[in-house]
């Protein structure tokens, strides 16, 4: 329950950092659910070659999205939507997702 609890206060974090920033001239749909498309919302990926982020840690994974994001951590699509996303953007989906459950 406080594990739920958790996510869910992390999720609405990471959607008021969104809220503060000003619309892009495009929609665009939110980095959560940007990443969820391959990571899955609950962390959980549904392909065997992406990795779960669920549990992870915190500043791993934020350390990872700025080795992708500067190309020091080579991989196509995550450098690209690594770009695209602001450092508290990478810093809500990194504590979002460090606070799922396995």
């Amino acid at each position: 329950m406080i594990g739920r609890l958790s996510a869910g206060l992390s999720l609405v974090a990471a959607s008021l950092l969104l809220a503060v920033h000003p619309a892009p001239a495009e929609p665009r749909s939110s980095p959560a659910e940007e990443c969820a498309a391959c990571h899955g919302l609950d962390g959980i990926a549904r392909s065997a070659d992406v990795p779960h982020l669920a549990a992870q840690n915190e500043l791993y994974l934020y350390n990872q999205l700025l080795a992708f994001r500067s190309g020091k951590r080579p991989h196509k699509e995550m450098r690209y939507m690594a770009r695209s996303i602001s450092l508290a953007e990478a810093q809500a989906l990194s504590a979002y997702y460090a606070s799922l459950p396995r």
